[in-house]
């Protein structure tokens, strides 16, 4: 063999080597997990990404446009730090006053709860239906019962909509209750927790929630927090 020939063989090896160790370069750089961007923003459960539509219900200064309810055992409410502290009683909660602007269905309410201490609910919502009221209750029943309160006579712990869920002490969840005049849904965080026809379903609420009527935030032996209480008709 030539030395000219030798060489051109020991040139092809070289590149062939070099292009099999760029393709696998390129694959492993396929395979490493993509690091996030430092400001990158998480992402928004689908059909609240846009603030479009939205009105706020709370400056988060005052309780303008809110009462402490009236329960008996209520523990104090006060806002410190942009958000509604509902200290702890037998129950404690705001109502609306302005009941007559409030939609009765086609419409969302949505806010930001923590329970801050204790173990019970830390955000029962009680909001119209039509003529109606239903609430959603968040950590019920000794601390992880999710559902309506009440359909068809039963319930946030004992009808189809029951579900059970952790919450953690001094952990915010953003929840989501949305009337249609087809059904009722309600999300925690991303996480769909009610889906329900609303066709042939007597709709509604305890007895101890008559206060939080038409629209009202309360926990149950608990202290809670609450932040961007918002509306919007659909």
């Amino acid at each position: 063999m030539s030395i000219l020939r030798a060489g051109k063989l020991g040139l092809r090896a070289v590149c062939l080597v070099a292009t099999v160790l760029l393709l696998a370069g390129v694959l492993w750089a396929d395979d490493k997990p993509q690091a996030t961007k430092p400001g990158a923003t998480k992402s928004v459960p689908a059909d609240e990404s846009s603030e479009a539509g939205w009105k706020s219900l709370f400056d988060g200064k005052t309780l303008t446009g809110w009462k402490s309810t009236d329960f008996a055992g209520r523990g104090e409410v006060v806002v410190t730090n942009g958000a509604i502290r509902l200290e702890t009683g037998l129950m404690t909660g705001i109502t609306w006053t302005n009941g007559s602007e409030l939609p009765r269905s086609n419409y969302e309410v949505s806010l930001d709860a923590m329970r801050v201490d204790g173990s019970d609910f830390f955000c029962g919502i009680t909001f119209p239906v039509g003529k109606d009221p239903c609430s959603f209750i968040v950590g019920g029943w000794g601390g992880g019962v999710v559902g309506l309160s009440s359909l068809n006579g039963e319930d946030a712990s004992q009808n189809e909509t029951t579900k059970y869920m952790s919450f953690k002490n001094g952990q915010w969840f953003h929840i989501r209750v949305r009337v249609t005049d087809a059904k009722l849904e309600a999300w925690i965080d991303s996480d769909k927790m009610v889906d329900v026809a609303r066709e042939d379903k007597a709709i509604s609420i305890r007895p101890e929630m008559e206060e939080s009527k038409p629209l009202g935030v309360a926990s149950w032996n608990t202290g809670a927090a609450l932040r961007r209480i918002r509306i919007r008709r659909l």
